[in-house]
């Protein structure tokens, strides 16, 4: 299949089904990610950096820079235009006949259970981000030092940003160009 296809198909289908918002479509990367090899775990983690170090929402960035770092120019638009479609046709929709279904007991079942199914994916996404973040297991195999297992400068640089942001209040963008700043000075 064409790479441009197969971009707009693998997008559409993350778009049709990361509910959630931009994170829950993390799952469906790492997915995309083992049976395209278009880009890497690793390759995740940065897009990540990069699509919450820039303007927008973060599932549109993330299908942005994939699409590119797959197919480059086409291949952004397409992944984008992938991920949006599905949201756009459904929201649409939704918004013609919410009114006359709020009071459904199915519609209210439904909305009921797509809530914890949103936060299931995104925690999921959230444990294999931390994975590629905050481990690394191929030093521990080399080494079985458990010390080696964990990258202990981004372990303290992670806890510092959140008591830093728990306690202090400041705009992202802040903590953002703070994690940049720290992780070039310590060449992380």
């Amino acid at each position: 299949m064409n790479t441009l296809l197969r971009l707009i198909l693998e997008f559409a289908k993350t778009g049709l089904f990361s509910v959630g918002g931009g994170l829950a479509t993390l799952p469906f990367l790492y997915e995309m990610s083992d049976s395209t090899g278009w880009f890497t775990h690793a390759d995740i983690a940065d897009m990540i950096a990069v699509s919450e170090s820039t303007p927008g929402a973060i599932g549109i960035n993330m299908s942005t820079y994939a699409g590119f770092t797959t197919a480059k120019v086409a291949g952004g638009i397409l992944a984008t235009l992938g991920l949006a479609l599905p949201s756009v046709v459904i929201i649409l929709i939704i918004a013609k006949f919410l009114h006359r279904f709020r009071e459904n007991k199915l519609v209210e079942g439904a909305f009921y259970g797509l809530r914890p199914a949103s936060i299931a994916m995104i925690t999921a996404a959230g444990l294999n981000v931390a994975k590629v973040a905050l481990v690394n297991l191929p030093a521990f195999q080399e080494s079985g030092s458990f010390g080696d297992l964990f990258l202990w400068k981004a372990i303290v640089l992670g806890a510092a940003i959140f008591i830093a942001q728990r306690k202090l209040k400041w705009s992202p963008v802040i903590y953002i160009a703070i994690s940049a700043a720290v992780g070039i000075l310590l060449k992380f």
